[in-house]
């Protein structure tokens, strides 16, 4: 994973046609070998109707339902229950760190693109904890030591709670996971008293490398593509929008093990 990390010097977005992965399969081989090398891709040329990102889904796996349904809808709000529903920006996140297990993939698809600015973002956040590393050992071990807490209260009788490093190792020391979203922290509370001073300036540090725009690879979206990120790797943000014209994206999340599982078998052919 840290030989395929990457930022902003990313030289092409990876992405390929929604007609090439459909007909051709080594088109749909090029492609997921290109999401699970780098952690996202983007893809073109797709329909232009609600639900066409479930067609994109249905290439290469399964979709999670969740409290959101099959799918959820991203674009402003009247009364928002969620930052993503409006047309401020976003810090680059990983999705829905309060649930245990996280959702592993996410797709991201526009269908109305009008509004000025709501450029996406994707940020490595395998390249973002190998910074934190490089220039905060101590720091780097205490997030990968303790447990954060995340938490989300919704509208209705939705209340979701996890407990997981913002970093997460395997026991023979492999970056597995990365999760960061400020928006759905909750206290922190593992930490000893004594480590609370670095965590914290672990856990600030890891935000100022996040935020760095030397980090993030940036572009619009327009009808009828989408970009898909590996939920536990890859960061994904956007810049505000104006209150003038629209955008609608549709979001969804595919599960990974489907992926890898199709990735696998195309490779076997």
């Amino acid at each position: 994973c840290i030989r395929d990390s990457w930022d902003a010097t990313l030289e092409s977005v990876p992405s390929t046609e929604f007609d090439a992965v459909s007909r051709n399969q080594a088109a749909l081989h090029d492609w997921l070998s290109d999401v699970r090398r780098l952690g996202f891709a983007k893809m073109t040329g797709g329909p232009i109707e609600p639900g066409a990102l479930l067609d994109v889904a249905a290439l290469f796996g399964f979709v999670r339902e969740t409290n959101y349904g099959k799918y959820f809808e991203v674009r402003a709000e009247v009364t928002p229950t969620n930052l993503a529903y409006t047309g401020l920006g976003l810090q680059a996140h990983t999705d829905n760190p309060y649930r245990d297990p996280a959702p592993t993939m996410q797709i991201l698809y526009c269908l109305e693109s009008s509004a000025e600015g709501g450029d996406s973002l994707v940020v490595d956040g395998f390249r973002a904890a190998h910074r934190l590393r490089e220039e905060f050992p101590a720091g780097f071990d205490l997030l990968s030591r303790y447990c954060a807490r995340f938490e989300y209260a919704g509208s209705g009788d939705v209340l979701l709670r996890s407990r997981k490093p913002i970093v997460e190792l395997t026991p023979d020391g492999e970056l597995i996971a990365v999760r960061f979203n400020n928006r759905s922290s909750a206290p922190i509370t593992d930490v000893p008293y004594d480590a609370m001073p670095d965590y914290y300036a672990a856990l600030r540090r890891l935000s100022e490398i996040v935020d760095d725009p030397g980090m993030a690879v940036k572009f619009k979206l327009t009808p009828g593509e989408c970009f898909i990120v590996d939920n536990t790797r890859v960061m994904h943000a956007r810049t505000a929008y104006s209150g003038t014209g629209t955008r609608w994206l549709q979001g969804c999340y595919p599960d990974r093990d489907g992926l890898y599982s199709t990735l696998e078998r195309l490779q076997k052919r």
